[in-house]
């Protein structure tokens, strides 16, 4: 059926827009899920809103399945094509339609790259906060499907809190708008906001109008390394008791500290527990005041030594390691296994504690880093999946992180999505009714369950 689909979709939307040799499809089996593969029949890369309903409209008449895609970057598996069928890819609607300056929006479309925006927005004055750490290759459509966080976080909030409006195209090639530029909006259903983490199970989106704010005048960036882990968890909950919301606060173990030293070469020590990376921006005097009060509850958390960036060039290199994370932490083994769990912030130290006691339950080596201004840790376990008895542990360390998470009333994720990788964790979380709901709901926008199928919901698999 392949060849006989691809000639059909050619027809359709041209030939040099449609994929479906072997390598092709390998390619797009999988995202940045690792463990997690399944071939389309077909891609189709669209570039532009006819696009887009033809092969919707030619997916509805064949009963096929249909996966959007982005830039891949995914970490559960949100767009693997796990049904096959047709992946519809969005990388080249990328165009920024417009800045509005004067009523501080921009309207994309999903292709965009998340740093252009910020770089074209930027050049204006104007802040578009969101900023996951996939960045520089993942793209605004999949952002919003996600709801993407970012080191931003905790100050500015996520996606989903700048998200204005969209264009929307069904399953069956309809299309709809749901949002205005303003920002205030209580007409009906509030149906702009649910469609961020929906995770393509929804709809497509083919415009996007997302809010922005000015620049922030000054910013200040610190560098806090601490002799144990717990005392840099504690840090976090001693910053938000003196109410202040740093811009950005990261925290990265010794693990993920070594595995960056490695790689980036920045002069990060070596013999460290933990360090947080800590920033405040804002109007000087604001930025002034927090500095004090970042300075007073680092050292009564026992910080080992506290470094304040000392121009724009090391504030950047302390950022470029942050990013780096999961790059470093990859590089040292076959496999590396990403999660995402979320607790209320005065919990990360319990937190903390059981990922060392998973590690070492089960003989693993877990980096952990994320954005602890938030709770959002992520434990990344270096693994090989050839060694199907390690890959056995690391599911039981896992099962053991969430259940822990779960009972500390956290979530199974605070910004990868449930995707494929932590549907069987749902129903624990949230419970069967809200599970019956959620369906109940899929079912409303998608009744033949072919929009981006075995996501969310848990299902038995392979």
């Amino acid at each position: 059926m392949t060849s006989s689909l691809a000639r059909k979709l050619e027809e359709l939307v041209g030939r040099g827009k449609v994929f479906s040799s072997d390598s092709e499809l390998l390619c797009y089996s999988y995202d940045a899920t690792p463990l997690v593969s399944h071939r389309p029949e077909a891609v189709v890369r669209v570039t532009s809103e006819q696009d887009i309903a033809a092969v919707l409209e030619l997916a509805a008449q064949e009963g096929l399945p249909v996966t959007p895609r982005g830039s891949g970057t995914g970490l559960s598996g949100g767009s693997v094509p796990v049904k096959g069928g047709i992946v519809l890819l969005t990388t080249a609607m990328n165009r920024i339609i417009e800045i509005d300056a004067d009523d501080l929006s921009v309207t994309v479309e999903p292709g965009v790259i998340t740093a252009d925006l910020h770089a074209a927005v930027e050049e204006l004055g104007l802040f578009y906060p969101p900023d996951p750490g996939s960045m520089k290759i993942s793209t605004i459509g999949g952002n919003v499907a996600e709801n993407a966080g970012g080191l931003r976080g905790l100050k500015y909030g996520i996606t989903g809190d700048y998200l204005l409006s969209l264009d929307l195209f069904l399953i069956d090639g309809s299309k709809v708008h749901y949002g205005t530029k303003c920002v205030k909006d209580v007409a009906g259903y509030n149906l702009t906001k649910f469609l961020a983490g929906s995770e393509g199970t929804i709809g497509f989106f083919s415009k996007i109008v997302l809010k922005l704010i000015p620049k922030p005048r000054t910013k200040k960036t610190f560098l806090a390394l601490y002799d144990d882990i717990l005392d840099a968890a504690r840090t976090v909950s001693a910053l938000i008791a003196r109410r202040i919301i740093p811009s950005t606060l990261e925290l990265m173990d010794s693990v993920t500290i070594n595995c960056v030293e490695d790689h980036v070469h920045i002069g990060l020590p070596r013999d460290v527990a933990a360090l947080l990376l800590i920033e405040t921006d804002g109007h000087p005097e604001v930025v002034k005041e927090e500095a004090a009060g970042i300075e007073a509850a680092c050292t009564a958390s026992r910080v080992r030594t506290l470094r304040i960036a000392k121009d724009a060039k090391e504030s950047e290199e302390l950022f470029t390691a942050r990013r780096n994370a999961l790059t470093s932490l990859a590089r040292v083994k076959p496999t590396t296994i990403l999660e995402d769990v979320t607790v209320p912030r005065p919990r990360i130290p319990e937190m903390m504690e059981t990922i060392r006691e998973a590690a070492a339950k089960f003989s693993l080596r877990i980096g952990t880093f994320g954005h602890a201004g938030d709770g959002n840790l992520h434990p990344t376990c270096l693994t090989d999946e050839r060694d199907r008895d390690e890959i056995h542990r690391v599911e039981q360390a896992y099962d053991m992180i969430f259940q822990r998470a779960i009972s500390l009333g956290g979530t199974i994720s605070g910004e990868h999505g449930t995707g494929i990788t932590k549907s069987k964790y749902l129903p624990q979380l949230v419970g069967p009714k809200a599970i019956e709901v959620m369906k109940r709901i899929k079912a409303a926008f998608d009744p033949e369950g072919r929009l981006n199928p075995g996501k969310i919901f848990p299902e038995p698999m392979e």
